[in-house]
């Protein structure tokens, strides 16, 4: 949403910009679909900073913790950088960090 200026404004309670996590968990291919990310956080299974959520659009910045299930368990992971698309793996993965659980 455009200021009377024409700035960009910045939606949410956060500082900074923010990109929807379902956009989040695709771009960065840790879904292999946008609608199954949209999915995982309205049916509440996705924690954003240690608190769940159940809206698709929830805001994820830089600094941010996702913990969300996987095929293998459950995956912890820091944003580094929000991407701009979906890109090649080596691409997304360097906008997140993996944290291991338990360590």
């Amino acid at each position: 949403m455009a200021d009377p200026k024409g700035a960009m404004t910045v939606h949410g309670t956060g500082v900074g910009p923010s990109l929807r996590i379902d956009k989040y968990l695709w771009f960065a291919r840790l879904s292999k679909s946008r609608s199954t990310a949209q999915k995982l956080a309205e049916d509440g299974h996705i924690r954003l900073n240690g608190r769940r959520i159940d809206r698709s659009h929830a805001p994820v910045r830089a600094g941010d913790l996702i913990t969300f299930p996987h095929a293998a368990g459950v995956r912890v992971v820091r944003v580094i950088q929000l991407p701009t698309r979906r890109g090649p793996a080596p691409e997304a993965q360097a906008c997140y960090e993996e944290l291991t659980v338990g360590s």
